[in-house]
């Protein structure tokens, strides 16, 4: 399922970024400008869509490291639970297997 959503946000990207800069182009090609404004226009406009794809991935990245970091978190909750459990199951087994010995023990007549 994770991987579905990756393939889906590397998809949506690269469809953003594509859509943009072709937008752009379209735009720039059929505005009556000379060429030499033109190449500018199409620099400035390359700029913006860095610019843009830039801070999408930043976005993307920190969104990344809070997923992971609320990952580990739930994991080592997880991990905390699993060893208290265990430790009152072993507990409880060497309770358990202590009164049997006594039990045993008092049936044949033994002291422990």
């Amino acid at each position: 399922m994770a991987q579905d959503n990756d393939g889906m946000a590397r998809g949506l990207i690269v469809g953003f970024i594509a859509g943009t800069i072709a937008g752009a182009i379209l735009a720039l090609l059929y505005a009556p400008k000379s060429g030499k404004e033109l190449r500018a226009d199409i620099k400035e406009k390359a700029k913006d869509v860095a610019d843009d794809a830039e801070e999408f991935m930043a976005r993307a990245k920190a969104k990344a490291v809070e997923i992971v970091n609320e990952g580990k978190s739930k994991s080592e909750t997880m991990v905390n639970d699993a060893r208290s459990r265990a430790a009152s199951i072993m507990g409880d087994a060497q309770r358990i297997l202590s009164e049997a010995r006594n039990k045993g023990n008092q049936e044949t007549g033994k002291n422990p």
